[in-house]
């Protein structure tokens, strides 16, 4: 008995031996966080989860964007005149796309923005309308496979109405990396078709990719503040949707914004939009132009 008694408490010791204590305990299950790296800004605004004073995640430390106003900064801007027609040649054919920025003084911005290759070719072109250049730059980036390529910018206005331009190549990283991470949402839209995209005062800037199945791509984007009050429109017209996608970044000051895709083409000719919130901020020192649509007190 004393012999079976002794290998029992051996036993009991040898086996608590093995028993993990509870202050060593792990567990497998992930803890969850109230931020979610695979939402959008626009879902993240919609909950107030870090977007109010840090911006979106891509001007954050280790994001891939470029901050348009650095573009402006270390790019030197070439002043097209109103009534004249300045080009960009590209002869390298691994440049696969190029940065399109236009902006003003304050003035309004008009101009026709055309992608060459060859002769009487016309892969791409679009129509530029901005009511204030200043306040909205223009910010495009076009596609610009199996070069040379140039790209031509016409002044539509009048002498009085120059405006600034920069064209230059799009890096791995550049804007269309920056916007490719934000807009990842997509919806169809057939010819003849609209959509609306209404975004809060806190969102600065709107990322949108328009493309096809590789059929032509003709589509009307609008900037609206108000009814009927459009102060940017882009007329686009690709003749590869798949092959040259569009990219833009619209700026949205004040409030009141909404976002408007027209698929101009006919209905045998969808398209595939992404539009998503780009940077969001506090919306607190922008210029109301007089409106106060949708503003909370």
């Amino acid at each position: 008995m004393k012999f079976l008694a002794a290998l029992s408490f051996a036993a009991i010791n040898g086996a608590a031996a093995f028993t993990a204590t509870g202050s060593n305990r792990a567990t497998t299950r992930l803890s969850m966080s109230d931020y979610d790296a695979n939402a959008s800004v626009r879902d993240m605004a919609a909950a107030n989860i870090g977007v109010g004073s840090g911006g979106s995640p891509l001007y954050k430390t280790g994001g891939t964007a470029r901050d348009l106003a650095e573009i402006w900064d270390n790019s030197s801007p070439v002043i097209v005149q109103g009534g004249s027609l300045r080009t960009w040649s590209f002869a390298n054919p691994a440049i696969e796309s190029v940065q399109v920025l236009l902006k003003t003084e304050g003035r309004p911005l008009d101009a026709d923005v055309e992608l060459w290759q060859g002769p009487d070719n016309t892969p791409h072109k679009m129509r530029v309308y901005v009511e204030d250049g200043a306040l909205r730059t223009f910010n495009a980036v076009i596609g610009t496979p199996r070069g040379p390529n140039t790209v031509a910018i016409r002044n539509i206005g009048q002498l009085e109405f120059p405006l600034d331009a920069v064209v230059r190549p799009d890096r791995d990283d550049g804007l269309a990396a920056g916007i490719a991470s934000v807009a990842t949402r997509s919806e169809t839209i057939q010819g003849g078709a609209l959509r609306t995209y209404p975004f809060n005062p806190t969102v600065d800037s709107v990322a949108i990719i328009l493309k096809t199945d590789g059929r032509p791509l003709n589509a009307r984007i609008e900037l609206l503040q108000g009814p009927n009050n459009n102060k940017q429109v882009v007329e686009l017209y690709t003749e590869d949707g798949l092959d040259r996608p569009f990219f833009a970044i619209i700026e949205t000051p004040g409030s009141g914004n909404v976002i408007r895709v027209v698929n101009t083409a006919p209905v045998e000719f969808p398209l595939y939009a992404s539009v998503d919130a780009y940077r969001v901020g506090g919306g607190i020192d922008w210029p109301d132009d007089g409106l106060m649509i949708g503003r909370a007190f």
